[in-house]
């Protein structure tokens, strides 16, 4: 487990999407992505308790890719790993924050 996820950091607004989309994207219910977005830590509660979904690292767990979500969850943002998940959402890279 990683002790500080780091989740739409730096953020984003391009990189975060909405339960309902996550929701439409997966093929699953609002609450069950809330629950990922708890479990799996693709998401995250902005000001006023919304939770944003990072569309990238939703791609990540849906492909089963463990390893590029594991490197996201720690900062990565420039990787070919978890690059490739980036330009797949359409979704300019962010400066890497690990360093």
């Amino acid at each position: 487990m990683i002790e500080h996820p780091k989740i739409l950091t730096p953020y984003d607004k391009r990189e975060a999407i909405s339960l309902r989309v996550a929701a439409e994207i997966a093929g699953r219910s609002e609450s069950t992505m809330r629950s990922w977005c708890q479990n799996h830590y693709i998401g995250r509660r902005i000001v006023g308790g919304q939770w944003e979904v990072s569309k990238p690292a939703l791609l990540m767990l849906l492909d089963g890719d463990a390893r590029a979500l594991r490197a996201y969850l720690q900062g990565d943002r420039e990787s070919d790993l978890v690059g490739a998940y980036f330009r797949r959402a359409n979704i300019p890279l962010p400066h890497n924050e690990r360093a």
